[in-house]
């Protein structure tokens, strides 16, 4: 391709490097170099040529009419055979130059998109975005975040009516609560407050007038029975104030109940590991009658937990056991906790139940009333007496 010729100023517009030769003129002499550059690779720049310029330059500065009758390409006459090039090729041209842009003057030049982040991402690590550290997550510009494990179970906007018109009861109103997984929290309140209702919905053994429930990261309200049944046999464990074990079976059997229900083989060495959590390994052969109170909700236990669950439900678990058993069985679910990273949630009305959780809720006429932390048994007294 011939070199662009001169421009109307006398001075070159396409860059060049020094010692690059000149273009001829139109009557076949050599132009003669204007302005010497001081060294050897200094680029001599100017405005942008034109595209008609353009289009002289990819013709060698000539059209074939000019070639044959001696017609200058600067001033061509009516009908050469160089067509005129179209508005969008002008705009394509001005938009994206294929020449180098001036090196000076560079202040009117727009920044690159993204050019703030990729400077921070350079100085950070060399223009790689650095790798999470092991429990974060990558947020939408690449940067590390903290990771948030979903609740196990969370409520939201809870209401629960029972009957119709001036003779309705609303047990809950508008009740929302979320549980950590790896958490032991109670619910408290006096009788009627609405504690068994709304364990009943979040386990979904009820389904609410109003409001939503998830559980694992499903939506209760979109399943139905069938598929609500097998989602509460594989992630929710129940613990009752009756034991409800099946006379006939053994303590190890009763334990992998779920299990056999659910056409699932029993893992021996997880059935061995929650006998012996339970201190029952020496009795595991034992069927209900030849165990005591506090062993029957023990093996309710350990069979809440088989399928290792995503939430554990205790209702009024220690309400028929006696003092020795009620520790027993509280230290269990405390264990269920610190040892398995098991979520529980006791429902019950004993104030030292409540003080084995790291977390209280107070329910009164179907409503939180109070969400705190790890409480004493006094302090939980104090809280439902001003309550």
């Amino acid at each position: 391709m011939a070199r662009l010729p001169l421009g109307s100023h006398g001075r070159r517009r396409w860059p060049r490097l020094r010692g690059d030769p000149l273009p001829e003129t139109s009557d076949g002499e050599q132009a003669q170099e204007l302005e010497a550059p001081t060294d050897e690779h200094e680029v001599i720049e100017d405005a942008a040529p034109t595209p008609a310029e353009l289009g002289e330059a990819m013709t060698g500065g000539h059209t074939d009419a000019a070639r044959e009758d001696g017609h200058n390409a600067d001033t061509p006459d009516e009908g050469d055979a160089l067509p005129a090039l179209d508005e969008a090729s002008s705009d394509w041209f001005a938009a994206d130059p294929p020449f180098p842009e001036p090196t000076e003057d560079k202040g009117d030049r727009p920044p690159k998109p993204g050019r703030r982040l990729l400077g921070r991402l350079a100085r950070r690590g060399k223009g790689a975005s650095p790798e999470p550290a092991e429990g974060q997550e990558e947020d939408e510009l690449g940067l590390s975040a903290p990771a948030v494990p979903p609740a196990a179970v969370t409520g939201l906007e809870l209401v629960k009516r029972f009957g119709t018109g001036e003779t309705a009861v609303d047990a809950l109103r508008g009740v929302t609560v979320s549980f950590a997984p790896g958490t032991f929290s109670a619910i408290m309140g006096p009788s009627g407050s609405g504690k068994s209702t709304l364990m009943h919905i979040l386990a979904g053994l009820d389904r609410p007038t109003g409001g939503e429930v998830e559980l694992a990261g499903r939506s209760l309200s979109e399943l139905g029975d069938h598929q609500l049944t097998e989602l509460r046999r594989s992630q929710v464990g129940f613990v009752f104030q009756a034991f409800n074990l099946v006379p006939v079976l053994s303590a190890e059997e009763n334990i992998a109940l779920p299990l056999s229900l659910a056409g699932r083989r029993p893992d021996r060495g997880w059935v061995d590991e929650l006998l012996d959590a339970v201190d029952l390994s020496d009795r595991r052969t034992h069927r209900p009658a030849e165990l005591s109170g506090g062993q029957q909700q023990a093996v309710a236990i350990a069979r809440s937990l088989v399928t290792r669950p995503a939430v554990v439900f205790a209702d009024e678990p220690t309400g028929n056991l006696d003092s020795e058993s009620t520790e027993q069985v509280l230290g269990l679910l405390r264990r269920a906790t610190t040892q398995f990273g098991q979520t529980v949630v006791l429902v019950t009305h004993d104030p030292l139940a409540a003080a084995k959780a790291d977390r209280v809720l107070f329910l009164e006429d179907g409503r939180i009333v109070r969400d705190a932390g790890h409480l004493t048994a006094e302090a939980i007294v104090t809280a439902l007496k001003v309550g």
